[in-house]
């Protein structure tokens, strides 16, 4: 494989053996497989074990598991999407493609604009701009598809101030990229590829991170059709529309469906509907300090942020990761316990009886070593003063000895004395 790779081009599932995330993602990649067999498509899919052969892993900078690279020549292009079957072959064939796709027609101008809802079109000939839109074609491909076309195949309705241009037709409408006010053009093509209302998920959100714009949500129930879930979708609907000129440079703008993703993000639970605003990039997020009733108020909170005026809450502080590893842990936990109680009791009971048996043993042993301790002093005082002072008996005793010594001695000289007398 890494002598014959170059020849062709190959769409590669790096795992291990061990992940569960891999074991999911196996059938999925078997009908990969199989379907980009059956259309024809030149692109070969296979896995490797990034384990087993962790040299050729290391070259292609496989850190995690799973990881799907897509390898055309000398270039590895990383696939960062949903992973399912459609997502997985919609990436394949369009990475393995010609960079830039020419539209010869306006006939397949409209057909690519019906299938695609962000659509880049390089318009004009040769210049340094195009070399440019190459470049980075040659990066962003993994994201979206790149087209070139010639004036007249445009819709009527385009006009452009001067030619070469790079356009993005979304929305409903276009805009053309403007390198005095737009900056790089890199980086104008990174913020655009997104339309400007989203249904954001936990992956899009992921993605947003990259465009460096802060994400306006309007976090509600899309089951729930009451007057107060559909006003504030409405509200961030109407500032995404009517407001583009003012902030599409900084903020993305979109609604998510139930809080529980964000209740994990802000480690707090939210009552919904609501709307916050995320900075994905430092993990700060603002909320509104009184209702949003009107666009009105929704810009204005939008305002409040741009001059710092808005209070940012979380962020990536120490204090607040510590929060994270003991909201994790207590998530972890609590997840464990509903999915599988018996489980749960296994896997904490185990380890805490375990560490109490323990605790108990040696709280145990302390306490028993002690009162031995305590005896044996004792024991050797005693017998200390038993070898100082004696018994009362050997006491009293002696005091009779003296006794019976002092009445023998006055007996001796009483006899010595009638001796002399005599």
């Amino acid at each position: 494989f890494k002598e014959n790779r170059k020849d062709d081009i190959w769409l590669v599932d790096f795992y291990a053996p061990w992940c569960g995330h891999c074991k999911k993602l196996e059938p999925v990649w078997n009908e990969v497989g199989i379907e980009m067999r059956n259309m024809g498509s030149p692109v070969k899919v296979g896995k490797m074990d990034a384990t087993s052969f962790s040299s050729i892993a290391s070259e292609f900078g496989v850190r995690g598991y799973p990881t799907i690279k897509l390898l055309k020549g000398d270039l590895a292009y990383n696939y960062r999407g949903p992973r399912t079957k459609d997502d997985i072959i919609e990436f394949a064939n369009r990475v393995a493609g010609p960079l830039i796709r020419p539209l010869p027609s306006q006939h397949m101008f409209e057909h690519v604009q019906k299938r695609h809802r962000v659509l880049f079109v390089y318009v004009g000939g040769e210049s340094p701009l195009k070399e440019k839109y190459i470049e980075v074609a040659s990066e962003l491909i993994v994201y979206t598809y790149f087209f070139s076309a010639s004036e007249d195949v445009l819709p009527e309705y385009v006009t452009l101030p001067e030619l070469p241009a790079v356009m993005v037709f979304k929305d409903g409408t276009y805009f053309v990229y403007d390198e005095y006010e737009d900056g790089d053009l890199s980086s104008w093509i990174n913020r655009e590829r997104f339309q400007g209302y989203l249904h954001v998920d936990g992956f899009t959100l992921y993605e947003l991170g990259d465009t460096g714009k802060l994400v306006a949500i309007a976090v509600i129930d899309d089951k729930n059709s009451s007057v107060e879930h559909t006003r504030l979708k409405s509200i961030i609907q109407e500032v995404a529309r009517d407001y583009r000129d003012h902030f599409h440079r900084d903020f993305q703008f979109g609604h998510m469906d139930g809080n529980d993703y964000i209740n994990s993000l802000l480690m707090d639970d939210l009552t919904i509907p609501t709307i916050v605003v995320l900075n994905t990039s430092n993990q700060q997020y603002f909320l509104p300090d009184r209702h949003i009733e009107s666009t009105e108020d929704m810009v204005q909170f939008i305002n409040n942020i741009l001059d710092g005026t808005a209070e940012a809450q979380g962020g990536d502080g120490l204090l607040q990761r510590i929060k994270r590893i003991i909201y994790d842990a207590k998530s972890t936990i609590v997840s464990v316990f509903k999915s599988s109680p018996l489980l749960g009791c296994f896997l904490f009971g185990l380890p805490l009886g375990v560490i109490s048996i323990m605790c108990y043993g040696i709280c145990t042993a302390d306490t028993e070593g002690e009162v031995f301790e305590h005896e044996g002093a004792k024991k050797e005082s005693g017998d200390q003063e038993l070898t100082d002072e004696g018994s009362e008996e050997e006491q009293e005793e002696e005091k009779n000895g003296k006794y019976t010594e002092l009445s023998d001695g006055e007996l001796k000289q009483k006899d010595i004395m009638e001796k002399k007398k005599d």
